[in-house]
């Protein structure tokens, strides 16, 4: 019986491949490819694929060669009897084609060039090249990303006037973005290796539909290395080794990866550490940013000690350490299994903008320091590609647990008590997406997320003469819980070339839950716990129209969200020199809403400029505002007499902008980029407008990169307009010890620029050289809001070699 059924698969799977029609579709994006040339040798037969891909091959015979010919994908030879069980037959997009491929947009591959915001997009190859210190001084090369620097172990990206928790961090399409994110500048995009990036994709503006909560300015995504299968029966091995050092801050970078291929598992194993002194800034510029003097701990207590050199931030340096491990099963060329494992811990950082204030002409501070950092992530996906069920297409499953860990540790100069404040997350998150070919020409993109974080928080007070510890109040209430759950859709609609239309809605349901009588035995809230809920409804709409060659049109209108999360309802802490943040129960979803005007002009490839306008508006806005607690405006609050502020829905905020790229290639070897961002707007605050917190000055950089055999040199600049006294928040004005003084004595951040080379030779096949000069000709400058001075001329040497 086995045997007769066995027969009767195999005649039957022959005669599928006879008659059968066959389907060819792009390897990346799984999209069906219409227009196929398929032809025999000598081009007697042919037959054209259809808008669905599809195609008759019974003209063919079994042992004839078969060509498969595209404008845009690169020729693919087959003889029939090779086509796989499923009468799939994949084509390799050409190099223009894989670069115009997205992911962010909807969670699974789309053509650039067909969606409706903008997103900006890196490969590794140019990642490669940037060789950047962090992710963070990775996102500020592209020039539309802004970033601020508390200390060196720092990087709070600003996209289009909002940052922080109003930006989504998302990795290998797991949201990083937790219950404690905070509106202050953030730093945890620092945890993510640029070593272990294959490509980065930044969406400018809405990404709620998709995201949720958190992404009302933008989403950073970044895509970590895959492990590679082999095509053969040997197995593939391939690995990189990489060191690195730069003078501005002693840096002593190791980094090492290696790839482990078969036919159907691949393993992948990803290191790095890098170790930083205190950094060097540049010596012309304001005297306001020098270190004259710094306090050290004794036998005998705290001193202060004259810096013999003033140029070096004492104490900045840290090290870091990333670990990544990844496994891949793929037992059909449409089915792959993924586990990816990812760990990063920091040593203790100093925050250095707090180890620069003053306090009555002697500095606050005798220790200020972020506790080790700690993030650990694993993310389970699974991924079918093809698909006949009346449902889907392709489906992606993605499961994945995530575990936070930070602390904060400060003293008084001359105080005997360091107060210590500790913070866990632990955050779990499932996905399923879906994509479905409804016709050939739409497509619709739907899925479902649930996330859940639970926050453990702790307090405490140490005596360093007599090493005793007492409980103190945490900076959260210990085990409060934020959870999310939402639906999610989208639609694609292109009738031809020209035209695309897509359009999305996201409703999603938030709940926090909160105890506070741990709390209240310091702070005797009128509550002793609360529960947050909030519904939010968010869409967007917009269209891509390319009427010729030369233009391209993108409209977009869209609204955004972000829900109240632990930090935002349950915070206690010192938002700045004499104030002190309390909880409030009381809050509601900020929403805003927004629209985008872009134009791209093409000449060929010589000559493209690219310009967009935006606008967005945004209502019921968290913001700290002034508050009471029983009636009190002023608490005790580690030692010292404090204004209670709150987290309220308490602004509207009107944000704007316009950006400018152009891309001209001079000669075939030489091309000019430059990038240019203009940014303004206010909030509301009290009866008048007063300019916002995260709204970056104009900013932007230009590049000359000449590109020859086996060298390539990039000399660019990077540029900054100054934001004078009376553009500045009302919060930043209060942190006048991190700005430049003018010539009133009032705060303000000035213009700079910078001069910069950076070269790269392959040596050979193995080795590649790459190596930059930073800042040449040594400016002082800080980026906006930023405690820590910019780095001084930098020589950065990097090594790597391949296997």
């Amino acid at each position: 019986m086995k045997l007769c059924f066995t027969i009767f698969l195999l005649f039957f799977a022959s005669n599928v491949l006879v008659a059968q029609q066959i389907k060819v579709l792009n390897k990346l994006t799984q999209e069906p490819i219409f227009g196929v040339a398929i032809y025999n040798a000598n081009k007697t037969k042919s037959v054209i694929t259809n808008l669905n891909g599809e195609a008759d091959l019974d003209k063919f015979s079994d042992t004839e060669t078969i060509y498969f010919q595209h404008l845009s994908h690169l020729l693919k030879t087959l003889k029939k009897t090779q086509i796989n069980i499923f009468n799939i037959v994949y084509l390799d997009a050409n190099t223009q084609g894989l670069e115009e491929i997205v992911i962010s947009a909807s969670k699974f591959e789309q053509s650039k060039k067909d969606i409706p915001q903008k997103i900006i997009s890196l490969n590794s190859e140019s990642i490669q090249f940037i060789n950047p210190q962090t992710s963070a001084d990775l996102l500020e090369t592209t020039g539309q990303v802004y970033v601020q620097k508390s200390q060196l172990g720092g990087g709070s990206p600003m996209i289009r006037g909002f940052s922080t928790n109003r930006l989504l961090i998302s990795v290998d399409g797991v949201r990083m973005n937790n219950a404690i994110f905070r509106g202050g500048n953030l730093h945890n995009v620092i945890a993510v290796d640029p070593f272990a990036i294959q490509n980065t994709e930044v969406t400018l503006g809405s990404g709620s539909v998709i995201y949720g909560s958190d992404a009302i300015g933008g989403v950073m995504s970044f895509y970590t290395l895959k492990p590679k299968l082999s095509k053969t029966d040997t197995l593939l091995f391939q690995s990189n080794a990489i060191v690195r050092y730069a003078t501005a801050n002693e840096e002593k970078t190791g980094h090492f990866d290696f790839n482990l291929g078969y036919k159907k598992w691949a393993f992948l194993t990803n290191v790095s550490y890098t170790d930083f002194n205190d950094l060097r800034m540049g010596s012309y510029g304001p005297d306001d940013y020098l270190r004259p003097e710094f306090a050290l701990t004794t036998n005998n207590g705290d001193v202060i000690i004259e810096n013999n050199n003033s140029l070096k931030q004492k104490y900045s340096g840290y090290n870091q350490i990333n670990l990544m491990q990844k496994a891949h099963y793929q037992p059909y060329e449409n089915l792959s299994f993924n586990l990816g494992l990812h760990y990063t811990t920091t040593s203790d950082i100093p925050r250095y903008d707090r180890l620069i204030r003053y306090k009555n002409d002697a500095l606050r501070s005798a220790e200020w320091n972020y506790g080790p950092q700690q993030w650990f992530m694993s993310n389970f996906q699974i991924t079918k590609l093809s698909s006949r069920s009346n449902l889907y297409n392709k489906v992606k499953a993605t499961l994945a647990y995530q575990n936070f860990q930070e602390s904060r540790k400060d003293r008084g100069f001359q105080s005997d008590i360091r107060s210590i404040r500790e913070e866990a997350v632990d955050a779990y998150s499932f996905n399923l997406d879906f994509e479905k070919t409804l016709t050939p020409k739409t497509q619709f993109f739907y899925g479902f997320e649930y996330v859940y974080n639970k926050v453990m928080s702790h307090g405490k007070e140490e005596n360093i003469i007599n090493n005793t510890t007492f409980p103190t109040v945490s900076r959260y209430p210990n085990g409060a819980s934020w959870q999310s759950a939402a639906l999610y859709s989208s639609i694609k609609y292109k009738p031809n070339s020209k035209f695309v239309f897509q359009s999305g809605l996201r409703f999603n349901h938030i709940v926090s839950k909160a105890d506070f009588k741990a709390n209240n035995a310091y702070l005797n809230l009128p509550f002793e716990s609360s529960e947050n809920k909030a519904g939010a409804f968010t869409g967007t709409a917009g269209i891509s129209w390319s009427p010729n060659k030369i233009l391209q049109w993108k409209l977009n209108a869209s609204s955004a969200f972000r829900a109240p999360n632990i930090d935002d309802i349950g915070k206690v802490f010192d938002s700045e020199p004499g104030s002190v943040v309390v909880p409030n129960e009381n809050l509601k979803p900020e929403y805003a809403y927004g629209g985008e005007l872009a134009l791209k002009l093409s000449f060929s490839d010589a000559f493209i400029l690219d310009m967009s306008s935006y606008y967005t508006y945004l209502n019921n806005a968290l913001v700290r505002r002034d508050y009471n607690l029983n009636g009190e405006t002023q608490i005790m609050y580690d030692g010292e007499l404090s204004n209670v502020q709150a987290i309220q829905n308490a602004s509207k905020a009107w944000i704007y902008g316009f950006e400018v790229g152009l891309n001209m290639r001079i000669i075939k070897s030489l091309k000019l980029t430059s990038q240019y961002s203009v940014i303004g707007g206010t909030e509301e605050e009290g009866n008048i407008e007063v300019p916002i917190r995260h709204v970056a000055p104009s900013f932007g950089n230009t590049h000359l990169v000449w590109n020859y055999k086996n060298l390539k040199v990039d000399v660019f600049a990077n540029y900054n307009n100054e934001l004078a006294f009376n553009q500045l928040a009302p919060s930043e004005i209060g942190k006048d010890y991190i700005y430049a003084k003018d010539e009133n004595g009032n705060p303000y951040s000035p213009s700079w620029s910078t001069l910069n080379i950076r070269t790269q030779y392959q040596i050979n096949n193995s080795t590649t050289f790459t190596a930059s000069l930073e800042n040449i000709t040594d400016q002082r400058y800080k980026t906006y809001s930023s405690g820590i001075a910019a780095a001084g001329r930098n020589f950065i040497l990097a090594l790597k070699y391949s296997l």
